[in-house]
């Protein structure tokens, strides 16, 4: 039997069924466990949430004299619940200022996190929660920018950075599949330890700057059983810990560790494979360089049959746009542009900012376009290669900041 009783009604040994309020509002990794440690009692008692749902039918029952003193309501009673804090979508170019700060924060959190696991320590599940927390709402004040800037890294910060923006990819795939806010925040916290296990992996082999040996490619490939043996002690949800465990599994079965096939893979690990690929080849590393994210969606479709789940690559393709921020494009003015903001509604009509002339053959001042108006008369004809072109910096045209990665 279901029960929405007081934060200060809890007991050890009661089972909390859901939380009333915002799911941003408190620091569990679960919306249902028992409770046994007053530590966590403790937890929740510290946070604004001051009313829970308990299951009587798993855990213990109010105290007799606080059921005679008030009859607690139904759970299906829709009034009673508190809706979640409305988030106001704000444009591009506000949120890349927002999410740059989110990036710095993180990146010292990450690298803080995975250089503890290296001496031996848990991860900082609690700080990693928080750090999902913080993306989640950048990705819905606008599901672009947060998405677009991780994918700007160096080779120093690669180890970090990646598990940065492939929890913000999870999270905006997430959303976009429809999911509710619980799975969404399982599918970010899959993004940030989906690579644990590499804190396993000597550094000579994690950042040889060229191919692994056989012997070497052995030792890479252990490092998602090693994430599983991290994480598994920790009381994660099974559901997050199994998805770090197959993030490499392919629909074919020819991925590991366990060569899993397309109905096998549980959802979460379709969903990570794909963000995981995508943010590796759209970044640089020590021994090549990454592709632009509209020619990496291309490469991606053509091994999709093999590799991953189709609808959930189709969803994926939605989540960062046919044309993603930072694209390279050839307008129907015979103009270069760079693509700016995207929207739902104009996947095919981004707006854009155009800077080169192809037929003078010389840059121009750049000039911001919407070919979503009809003003524009205008439209994308097809990608372009930026390493077909001499030009640096590219990164500056849409995210407008004088460094080139955040």
């Amino acid at each position: 039997m279901l029960k929405r009783i007081a934060v200060e009604h809890l007991c050890p040994e009661m089972f909390v069924h859901e939380f009333c309020g915002s799911w941003m509002e408190h620091p569990f990794l679960r919306t249902r466990f028992l409770l046994t440690q007053p530590s966590d009692l403790e937890r929740l008692r510290a946070t604004t949430v001051r009313q829970v749902w308990i299951d009587t039918s798993k855990g213990a029952d109010l105290p007799v004299e606080i059921v005679a003193a008030k009859e607690v309501a139904s759970p299906a009673d829709e009034a009673d619940q508190q809706p979640a804090p409305q988030i106001k979508p704000i444009s591009t170019s506000k949120e890349l200022h927002q999410a740059r700060e989110i990036i710095g924060q993180a990146r010292e959190t990450l690298k803080t996190m995975l250089q503890d696991i290296r001496l031996g320590h848990s991860p900082d599940l609690p700080a990693s929660v928080q750090l999902v927390d913080e993306m989640t709402l950048s990705i819905k004040r606008n599901p672009h920018a947060l998405i677009s800037l991780v994918r700007l890294k160096t080779a120093d910060n690669y180890s970090y950075m990646h598990s940065i923006a492939v929890g913000a990819l999870m999270i905006g795939l997430a959303r976009r599949m429809g999911q509710d806010d619980d799975s969404v925040r399982q599918a970010g916290l899959v993004g940030l330890l989906h690579d644990v296990g590499k804190t396993r992996v000597p550094l000579a082999v994690l950042n040889k700057p060229g191919p692994l040996d056989q012997q070497e490619w052995a030792i890479m490939k252990a490092h998602s059983q090693w994430g599983f043996e991290i994480l598994q002690p920790l009381g994660l949800d099974e559901a997050i810990t199994e998805a770090c465990l197959h993030h490499h599994e392919k629909v074919d079965g020819s991925g590991y560790p366990d060569g899993l096939k397309q109905g096998e893979i549980s959802l979460l690990a379709r969903m990570a494979s794909i963000c995981d690929v995508y943010d590796a080849i759209t970044s640089d590393r020590p021994y090549k360089e990454g592709w632009q994210p509209a020619i990496a969606l291309q490469r991606m479709a053509q091994w999709a049959p093999q590799q991953f789940d189709k609808s959930i690559f189709e969803q994926f393709v939605q989540t960062v746009g046919i044309y993603p921020l930072g694209s390279l494009v050839r307008l129907q003015s015979e103009h270069l542009a760079v693509v700016i903001d995207v929207s739902e509604s104009r996947l095919l009509t981004p707006q854009v900012k155009r800077f080169y002339c192809l037929r003078e053959q010389r840059r121009i001042t750049p000039e911001i376009v919407d070919l979503a108006t009809p003003i524009a008369r205008n439209s994308i004809t097809g990608r372009e290669d930026p390493a077909d072109w001499p030009f640096k910096n590219l990164e500056d045209l849409w995210h407008g900041f004088t460094t080139a990665h955040p």
